[in-house]
């Protein structure tokens, strides 16, 4: 009763036959659970080199600790791989009801390895296990699949799925892993690993209990942590928020972030509710990162438009927020998730498409062939200005005649994306993949780090999004970490060595470079790497670790003692297992960089970041430092590899440093 069932499930699809393996207490005390389990499990599986779509690759599905076990937020479940975007280490973590059903089969983890002679899909009940026969789901989009497998396992409990689309199957780099009929597990291309092994869905139909060591302790935590929650409707209407954003940016000086605004807004919206402020404030990029707030109107992506169009809202398991809807187009004939801001981003401003009914047509084919939307859009974005500079033509689009807001020719495009036709098939593997065979200077329009395409936050209105797109193992990521994520994860009231940040202070020392800048950096990744290993919602940490009390739910449903401090080392030591498992496949730290554009060189001359430029560089070193990874290199340094009980580390980090 540890809030963890100590065992995994290996399936070797290339034999079709699959062993349990017990894991130590001590491998979770060291490493969590979620994705910590599975960096462990990876590096220890895998061998150096291997091809992310060959035969070798260790593709992982994990929940958390706390996923399943009744905790608020605690519904998460990643999967792990070596990813074939970045060609190191991947992860995506995704919401929705598939997480807990892990844990209900009696495993924390199931990893495959080999490569299956026919599409299969693995059945799990906790009983049994089976590798089944997909051909029939074969091109069959991931809702649909997803209806028909749970049709298939018959019984009285519904299964819960995880399958691909047409994407995976065609192994775009740019597919994701789909549950809930679209929820999509979308950065890092994993879901072109489960195409590539012909791994078609997981069928999961336990009905183990999930145990924990205290769960009176849990719930007590549970109502505490509740009664933060803003209650009733939230009253205030969108179109209040981009004039109180405008004032805010007009200012000198900054407000210390809280975020009970942004739960309060996220009940009511969900993520819609940063469409228009990301426009004010400059975080949202337009125009492929060359354009700013006066190129697209804020009415196309208005949140409360959005809302008139939902049918119904949903929450993920245990989450007392619910940001999550179904929605549909102004003809109803589309129905599909409500597009996240990330999706509105990336389909809207990026590519100065103005119809919101096209948003939600594109959000819809791309969770059925589950492709990931934002590398979707930074791709079309991408292709459409090499068609702008002569880089591509009529010829090559097949008649399609790429420019800004040409909503037609986007959908079409997507289309031959999805389907891998035309140009789409060169473009299905993302921007890098791209500019290389493009050519031609088609890599200054290539906006990605370490070959994950941007998300929809611009470092130039936050300068700690550029430090995490580029020190992450998986670069280009939103979630880890900003000056504005460590202010609203309040660490300074837990754990001892967090600087506490001022309640005010002047805009322009976001863009200064000293030590609290590093703190502030690593802090955010070590902690995202306890929220990744215990399986919850990152949202549910808007509301500061004072309020959402995550260490001490991972004490009571592990029966341990840790302090915060030690919880932010396990952290820190997932962190730098993964670091190492990127050097070992020969990727080297420093390459990792971002595009000149997104960090102010030239420096833009108009919008909210007029002027402003990012120091990346020398952020970066002082992350590395403070993390305690070489500074030059960003390679873990001998002494931090044995203060984190890995020695056996050190001789690689060393080899490659000399």
């Amino acid at each position: 009763m540890k809030g963890y069932t100590g065992k995994i499930l290996l399936v070797d699809l290339s034999s079709h036959t699959w062993e349990e393996q017990a894991i130590p207490d001590s491998v979770y005390e060291q490493y969590l659970s979620g994705v910590g389990l599975a960096a462990y499990v990876t590096y220890h599986h895998m061998p150096p080199g291997a091809d992310p779509l060959g035969p070798d690759n260790l593709l992982g599905f994990v929940s958390g600790i706390l996923t399943g076990t009744g905790a608020l937020f605690g519904g998460r479940w990643m999967v792990t791989g070596k990813s074939p975007l970045t060609g190191g280490w991947g992860d995506a973590s995704c919401g929705g009801n598939f997480g807990p059903a892990i844990k209900q089969c009696g495993y924390d983890g199931i990893f495959f390895k080999g490569i299956s002679d026919e599409p299969v899909y693995l059945y799990a009940d906790g009983d049994r296990v089976e590798i089944r026969s997909a051909a029939h789901l074969w091109g069959v989009d991931a809702s649909e699949s997803e209806e028909r497998l749970k049709a298939e396992a018959g019984g009285k409990r519904q299964p819960r799925v995880a399958s691909i689309g047409m994407a995976g199957e065609k192994l775009s780099l740019i597919s994701g892993i789909c549950n809930d009929q679209g929820r999509l597990a979308g950065r890092s291309g994993l879901g072109a690993v489960m195409g590539s092994k012909r791994l078609k869905a997981l069928v999961l139909a336990g009905s183990k209990p999930i145990r924990t060591a205290d769960g009176a302790e849990l719930k007590r935590l549970s109502k505490a942590a509740n009664a933060y929650i803003p209650k009733g409707e939230f009253r205030f209407p969108a179109w209040v928020f981009p004039i109180l954003y405008r004032l805010l940016t007009a200012r000198k000086t900054a407000m210390r972030m809280d975020g009970m605004l942004g739960i309060a807004a996220f009940r009511k919206w969900g993520t819609t509710s940063l469409n228009q402020i990301g426009l004010v404030t400059g975080d949202t990029p337009v125009k492929n990162w060359g354009g700013s707030r006066g190129d697209y109107p804020l009415k196309p992506v208005n949140p409360d438009t959005l809302l008139t169009r939902v049918s119904k809202q949903y929450h993920c398991i245990t989450c007392p927020l619910g940001c999550g809807a179904v929605a549909s187009g102004t003809d109803s004939s589309t129905e599909t998730h409500r597009p996240e801001y990330e999706t509105s981003s990336a389909l809207g401003s990026l590519l100065l498409n103005k119809d919101l009914d096209s948003i939600f047509t594109l959000n819809d084919l791309l969770n059925r062939a589950g492709m990931d939307t934002i590398s979707a859009g930074a791709t079309v974005a991408f292709a459409i200005e090499c068609f702008e500079n002569g880089l591509i033509s009529e010829k090559d689009t097949g008649g399609l005649r790429l420019s800004w807001g040409n909503t037609p020719a986007i959908i079409a495009l997507i289309k031959q994306m999805i389907a891998r036709e035309g140009l789409g098939d060169l473009l299905a593997d993302g921007v890098r993949v791209a500019a290389a065979k493009i050519g031609g200077g088609a890599e200054s329009y290539a906006m990605h780090a370490g070959g994950q395409e941007l998300p929809m936050h611009d470092p130039k209105q936050d300068p700690g999004y550029g430090v995490h797109y580029v020190v992450e193992p998986t670069p280009g990521r939103h979630t880890v970490g900003s000056w504005g994520t460590y202010e609203t994860l309040r660490l300074w009231t837990k754990v001892s060595w967090a600087p506490e940040t001022p309640r005010s202070y002047p805009v322009s020392e976001r863009y200064d470079v000293d030590e609290t800048k590093g703190m502030y950096a690593a802090a955010c990744s070590m902690a995202k790497m306890v929220i990744d290993g215990a399986g919850v919602c990152t949202f549910g940490l808007l509301m500061g670790v004072d309020r959402f009390p995550i260490f001490e739910y991972l004490n009571a449903a592990a029966g341990w003692q840790k302090t915060p401090d030690e919880f932010m080392e396990i952290g820190r030591r997932i962190q730098t297992l993964r670091q190492c498992f990127n050097i070992r496949e020969g990727l080297l730290p420093e390459d990792v960089r971002l595009p000149a554009r997104s960090i102010g060189e030239p420096p833009v001359h108009s919008g909210p970041n007029k002027g402003r430029q990012v120091a990346l560089d020398e952020l970066r070193q002082i992350y590395w430092q403070f993390i305690g990874w070489d500074k030059e290199t960003g390679f873990p340094l001998p002494e931090t590899l044995q203060a984190l009980d890995l020695p056996q580390l050190s001789n690689t980090a060393i080899r490659h440093e000399g």
